[in-house]
């Protein structure tokens, strides 16, 4: 993958239960935010599907595009695996991020730093053990779990943040 841009310091994890909130979520991305494309759920004809048509927006919209789970053609890089172009890794402690810079990831998603819908009951990090963690790294760390642009601003050694329902509306 050719670089055009820096990574992205906003990013949106995509997820089944968007339905089709997720088109308006694609465009309250700002440009130049990044998208990492999960819908494990669906059937590989209906994935591919909806990855091509995401894939159409983020090409429109200037937007990074990386896939977690099977590989899909189009996508800028792979989510938690090895591959081709950007690599990003997810991590919920110390040695999850040490295994994301092995793996050789660019970016890691460090969560939950606060409660999330996503993982009901997870113990969240909070902010001071997310900075404790994230000073732990020389990769960039991404801000996930229960996050929203005014948290990310309070929140110290985040690169930038990611969310599902902050996206959504």
């Amino acid at each position: 993958m050719r670089r055009r841009h820096p990574l992205p310091r906003t990013w949106l994890m995509t997820d089944e239960r968007q339905g089709d909130g997720l088109w308006a979520a694609l465009e309250r991305l700002p440009r130049g935010g990044g998208i990492v494309f999960r819908h494990y759920g669906l059937e590989p004809g209906e994935r591919r599907a909806l990855f091509a048509r995401v894939r159409a927006v983020a090409r429109r919209r200037g937007l990074t595009l990386v896939v977690a789970g099977p590989p899909l053609p189009g996508a800028d890089g792979r989510h938690n695996r090895r591959g081709r172009g950007l690599v990003t890794a997810s991590a919920h402690d110390l040695g999850e991020l040490r295994a994301a810079g092995r793996m050789g990831a660019r970016l890691v998603f460090l969560s939950p730093v606060y409660p999330t819908r996503s993982h009901p009951g997870a113990p969240a990090l909070g902010p001071r053990r997310f900075a404790r963690l994230a000073r732990r790294t020389k990769l960039p760390v991404i801000a996930l779990g229960g996050m929203d642009a005014a948290k990310a601003r309070r929140l110290g050694g985040a690169y930038g943040w990611a969310a599902i329902d902050a996206w959504s509306g």
